[in-house]
């Protein structure tokens, strides 16, 4: 009895910790390819996607890191002025403005973490990008280049 009690619980348990977060990752979620195209040199990345209002409202809160190549996207409806705070947010992100052409409105670098400032757009754009602090200036990544993904919804 002991041992079916025993695989019972580890038979519940497996699934939900294969859909945990260990504060640097989340396991489960579903990436998509992101394109940075500049001076000939294109950087794939594997991007989350912030769709609703609330996983753009939690965005990259608590995380303790990124991959090299991993970010988040926070796509809008409709083109706007963008504002965004490091509230709750640990580590220190690039933010990349988009517009709705795919080219740079502006770069945050190294936003601090867990500022109430605001980090604001410099005008419209359809899309914000948050990639680990420093990696803009790690790939040279400036205002020429261009922004492409698959959204995959």
């Amino acid at each position: 009895m002991r041992a079916l009690f025993t695989a019972l619980v580890l038979s519940l348990a497996l699934p939900m910790a294969a859909c945990s977060t260990n504060g640097s990752e989340t396991e489960s979620v579903a990436t998509i390819p992101l394109a940075i195209a500049m001076a000939g040199q294109t950087h794939p990345f594997r991007v989350e996607v912030a769709r609703t209002a609330e996983e753009q409202a939690q965005g990259l809160m608590f995380r303790t890191g990124l991959p090299a190549d991993g970010g988040m996207i926070f796509p809008f409806e409709k083109p706007r002025i963008a504002s965004f705070w490091m509230k709750n947010t640990l580590i220190p992100l690039d933010m990349i403005f988009i517009r709705a052409d795919g080219s740079i409105d502006r770069i945050a670098e190294n936003t601090i973490p867990e500022s109430l400032e605001p980090v604001v757009s410099g005008g419209e754009v359809a899309a914000v990008l948050e990639l680990a602090g420093g990696t803009s200036a790690r790939l040279g990544i400036d205002e020429t280049a261009r922004i492409t993904w698959k959204d995959g919804k």
